[in-house]
């Protein structure tokens, strides 16, 4: 039964992957379309063509890798200084960036010199090359949303679980009391389990990360407003220096890392609670700045990354991950012994960050991404603006495709990195405990 749930994970994952590619590349081929653009190719996949069919002027189909997709535009860089595609030269970067031209005309039939993409208006060519990683951020929004007001989140609440019997510092990483620990502030001062804390210090707290803060923020006496079994009282604390694991600033811990900060002594309960539309919003914006911030410090990770997969260090939890990864991980949703609702919950999660990764990395300014090309439109646009202003020639389309041999050392780059996660995947994979 666990492994036919744990396949049942995995072919969630994979559907759920294949229509976000499918979805990304659909934003794409609706706004080209609408601009006049001819699109030979639609594809969802790479390698060898699995099923395709023609409607139309388009070839729609699936290749057998899913590990993108793609959608064939004509003329999407513009033809070399003599207004046809150069001719080939010995030179190996001239020659990546005649094999770039050549592919974008390969296809050109007559008629299509008024069709072709690099001939559209800058803003028209950024709402082409926008609109696949948007299609991927509206559906992150609307399943986060969705699963956040409908089967809510697992949060830190302001409830105390459990109160410590004496005083350890969590660096300690030990649970039990030794002869001569002082007993806990929170112990002393005769709070208990259940108690729900709803003011620190006369000022009122209404989720975790905020009463955290204040508590590490204050060293000796406080009032802590609690309601017990329906009553409030006011109960005298007064909090100690300790050694604590650091805080991330969202009520969570930095693993590994330690503070000397104030300290109470006892430990919050979490729920499952359904967010409301603003508290979706707040949470949406913690979402984000972490994964910016993971993006940032993909390279830092890079050396631990290949420990694990090649020295066998420890993999650590917010190692980056792929596709290999993600699928295992949702085959182990699937075999947790959690209701069904709170494993739909997590896998749709976990397909709502693969949709806003894909957004945020797409939107980087590196060819061949689609930041790139939207970079290049916009520098285009910005000469002739300043051609304009300056009363001066035009200077005609921006050439993107001398960029290529950068292009081809960032998917380079992109492709190394992809077969080092692939392999940590594999040899040493990230585990839900």
């Amino acid at each position: 039964m666990t492994l036919l749930l744990t396949l049942l994970g995995v072919l969630v994952f994979v559907v759920g992957l294949l229509f976000s590619i499918a979805w990304h590349e659909l934003g794409h081929l609706s706004t080209a379309k609408l601009f006049g653009i001819r699109v030979p190719q639609y594809m969802v996949g790479f390698g060898r063509t699995i099923w395709s069919r023609k409607k139309g002027e388009t070839e729609y189909g699936i290749k057998a890798i899913p590990m993108g997709g793609y959608i064939r535009m004509i003329g999407m860089f513009p033809p070399g200084d003599d207004g046809k595609v150069t001719a080939r030269s010995t030179s190996p970067f001239r020659s990546m960036i005649e094999d770039a031209r050549s592919a974008a005309y390969e296809e050109l039939q007559p008629g299509d010199e008024s069709r072709l993409f690099y001939t559209r208006k800058p803003w028209k060519r950024v709402i082409v090359m926008f609109a696949g990683p948007f299609m991927n951020l509206v559906l992150a929004l609307a399943i986060f949303f969705g699963v956040w007001m409908t089967f809510g989140i697992n949060r830190t609440t302001t409830e105390i679980a459990g109160v410590s019997p004496c005083v350890i510092q969590q660096s300690e990483n030990r649970d039990e009391c030794r002869p001569g620990d002082p007993v806990a502030p929170a112990k002393q001062a005769g709070l208990m389990a259940k108690d729900r804390i709803v003011a620190f210090d006369g000022r009122a707290v209404t989720d975790w990360a905020a009463l955290q803060k204040q508590i590490r923020d204050t060293v000796g006496p406080a009032t802590v407003t609690v309601v017990r079994d329906g009553a409030r009282l006011d109960v005298p604390v007064n909090l100690i220096e300790n050694r604590v694991a650091k805080s991330d600033g969202h009520g969570g811990y930095v693993k590994g890392q330690y503070v000397t900060a104030g300290w109470l002594g006892f430990s919050p309960r979490n729920e499952i609670a359904a967010l409301s539309f603003g508290e979706s919003v707040d949470h949406l914006g913690d979402i984000v700045e972490s994964s910016v911030q993971g993006l940032v410090n993909l390279p830092a990770k890079v050396p631990a990354l290949w420990n694990a997969a090649f020295g066998g260090a420890e993999r650590e939890a917010d190692s980056p991950m792929g596709i290999v990864g993600a699928a295992r991980i949702s085959g182990d949703i699937a075999a947790l012994d959690l209701p069904s609702e709170q494993k739909t919950s997590i896998l749709l999660n976990v397909l709502g960050m693969f949709n806003l990764s894909l957004f945020l990395f797409n939107m980087l300014p590196l060819l061949p991404l689609d930041g790139g090309h939207i970079a290049g439109a916009l520098w285009e646009s910005l000469r002739r603006q300043v051609a304009r202003i300056f009363r001066r020639a035009d200077p005609g389309p921006f050439d993107v495709a001398k960029l290529m041999p950068a292009a081809y050392v960032v998917a380079g780059v992109f492709v190394c990195f992809t077969l080092l996660v692939l392999v940590a995947d594999v040899v040493n994979p990230i585990k839900i405990t």
